[in-house]
């Protein structure tokens, strides 16, 4: 997949036939993700499973929720063409069926970040490319005594 720069020069991804399916669908607000029928899911997409080298895979929707697995906080704009956005926050979630997958934290304040949080898949759209992000998740708890 080759990136290209947005008007107001950030990096974005150039969809190509083998990645369009995952683009597509996070056009629609959903999180798609490869599966090997040998090796389960796995992300980002590619022509071949990263296990088995297989290329019988399949398209599947997963659920976008998981866990903060690992952050960085940019403070400083490593990256000149983000550096307007800086402070932000780069997040590895570990998807609930698997998968890690590495994204921008939105909606939560950098000192509010903590490893093991529950997190959700949203999407920002950028010149009409969806890019997917990840925003704290609100967990149901039952009331003490049962429900």
């Amino acid at each position: 997949m080759g990136t290209r720069m947005s008007e107001d020069g950030r990096p974005l991804p150039v969809p190509n036939p083998t990645t369009a399916p995952f683009f597509d669908a996070a056009r629609e607000g959903r999180l798609r993700l490869q599966r090997c029928p040998r090796d389960g899911l796995f992300f980002y997409p590619r022509s071949r499973c990263p296990g088995c080298l297989g290329d019988d895979w399949s398209w599947e929707d997963v659920s976008g929720r998981g866990s903060l697995h690992a952050f960085t906080v940019d403070r400083v704009g490593h990256d000149p063409a983000l550096t307007r956005d800086v402070p932000f926050a780069i997040a590895v979630v570990e998807l609930e069926e698997g998968p890690r997958m590495t994204a921008r934290m939105v909606d939560c304040g950098l000192d509010d970040l903590r490893v093991g949080m529950p997190v959700e898949a949203t999407f920002e759209t950028l010149e009409d490319v969806p890019l997917v992000r990840f925003r704290p998740r609100q967990v149901e708890r039952l009331p003490i005594g049962g429900a």
